[in-house]
């Protein structure tokens, strides 16, 4: 078990303000690429990834981190074909590999492949569930365009956005 607390933001009732979330996020992460030291182009896509990381109240284990994409997949405006479009566009594929290479130099490679080995399993029936409830979604979260809601909090956004019921 970790000697320190969990994140605020990953309370789910969490009153902090998404900005707040974001900068607690980079306090407790220091060894994560900050995107305001990249190009434009690249830190859009880094920083829609952390900021989604606060909203979900998903953590950098590899547990939540494989769950991430499907929650953005599933409640945002970012979908999977516009993830592929990502990765096949070489102007913004490289920032995927800048944060697979933080996760390598955090944790090395064995880490990566093993605990997603590890982990997928244990984590495929909550992805079966969050699949289950989100069918008729109608509301979607924006992904690429999160600015207007650095100033929200995040119980606020849940709610809006109905995530509470996918947030443990």
């Amino acid at each position: 078990m970790s000697k320190c607390p969990r994140p605020f933001y990953t309370n789910k009732h969490s009153t902090q303000t998404l900005q707040q979330g974001l900068d607690e996020y980079y306090a407790v992460n220091p060894n994560l690429t900050n995107p305001k030291k990249l190009p434009p182009e690249f830190a859009k896509i880094l920083l829609a990834h952390d900021v989604s990381h606060i909203i979900y109240g998903c953590d950098t284990g590899m547990y939540d981190e494989l769950k991430l994409l499907p929650l953005i997949w599933w409640t945002s405006k970012y979908k999977f074909h516009d993830h592929l479009s990502t990765l096949q566009d070489s102007t913004i594929s490289p920032v995927i590999r800048v944060m697979y290479d933080d996760l390598i130099k955090q944790h090395g490679v064995f880490w990566l492949y093993s605990s997603i080995f590890l982990v997928l399993p244990k984590l495929l029936p909550e992805l079966i569930v969050m699949l289950w409830k989100n069918r008729q979604r109608q509301c979607y979260l924006p992904f690429l365009n999160f600015e207007p809601l650095l100033e929200r909090s995040l119980l606020e956004i849940r709610q809006d956005f109905d995530l509470l019921p996918l947030i443990k």
